[in-house]
């Protein structure tokens, strides 16, 4: 961040910008002209604005400027991609790639199996401990978004590969009788998100997918084969636990 502030402020400096007052509209607009001239997408040009609105915010808090002299200039839109969902097909082919013979292979097998069949966000998921389970109701108790607990439901695939790993895989990668994080990793801690993200690179790469899978992805996938399937776009809000349904309205295109 401290580069690319100091790059524009070489900019200004060029531009024969004497001082915080003289930082206008105009100069910022040659500013993120030249930025695009550069050939810098629309997302980093605005990661760079943000910096300097910050950057801004700090010369306001320490009584530099009495005003941010960055905020006279709107980001550019950056426009947003899906990831493109799986195919049932493919879907199938990703959860029948773990070895249910090995204790990591069911564990994994359940990581795919929620994440597909809940749509959890990856946090959610290395969140979870053994009492976020609610067997008899075959719902997921987590923490979402802003720290909001919601409900997954999961079906009877995820809830019986759920069961499987905790009774058969689960105790072997558990050293401390006392750990109560759900999945855990060779050395029995908890599962970090990244480990979850690598775990699904290779299990996309084993099932021989072309498409760049994430947990992300089968959010998506999950949502995607809800309104295949005829669910209405409010059951699907509820589901993903999306706080405005114009947010699950993007999972319509």
């Amino acid at each position: 961040y401290r580069r690319e502030i100091e790059e524009c402020l070489a900019f200004l400096e060029k531009q024969g910008v004497q001082g915080w007052a003289n930082v206008d509209r105009l100069v910022l607009r040659r500013y993120l002209a030249w930025l695009n001239s550069r050939g810098y997408v629309k997302a980093s040009v605005a990661r760079r604005l943000s910096e300097l609105r910050s950057f801004g915010h700090f010369l306001v808090r320490e009584e530099v400027v009495r005003t941010n002299p960055f905020r006279s200039v709107s980001s550019p839109k950056v426009p947003k991609h899906l990831p493109i969902p799986l195919s049932v097909p493919e879907t199938v082919a990703l959860l029948s790639a773990p070895d249910r013979t090995r204790p990591q292979g069911l564990r994994d097998c359940a990581i795919l199996e929620i994440l597909y069949g809940g749509g959890l966000r990856v946090s959610e998921l290395a969140g979870l401990s053994l009492d976020c389970i609610d067997w008899q109701r075959n719902e997921l108790h987590v923490w979402g978004k802003g720290a909001k607990e919601r409900v997954v439901l999961l079906g009877k695939p995820a809830m019986a590969a759920l069961r499987v790993y905790i009774e058969k895989g689960r105790p072997h990668l558990l050293p401390v009788a006392t750990a109560n994080a759900l999945f855990l990793n060779r050395s029995g801690g908890r599962l970090t998100t990244r480990s979850v993200m690598n775990i699904l690179k290779k299990y996309s790469q084993l099932a021989g997918l072309e498409k760049r899978v994430t947990p992300h992805t089968l959010r998506h996938t999950f949502a995607t084969h809800l309104l295949d399937g005829g669910a209405d776009l409010r059951s699907v809000q509820e589901l993903l636990g999306h706080a405005r349904l114009a947010t699950t309205q993007v999972y319509t295109h």
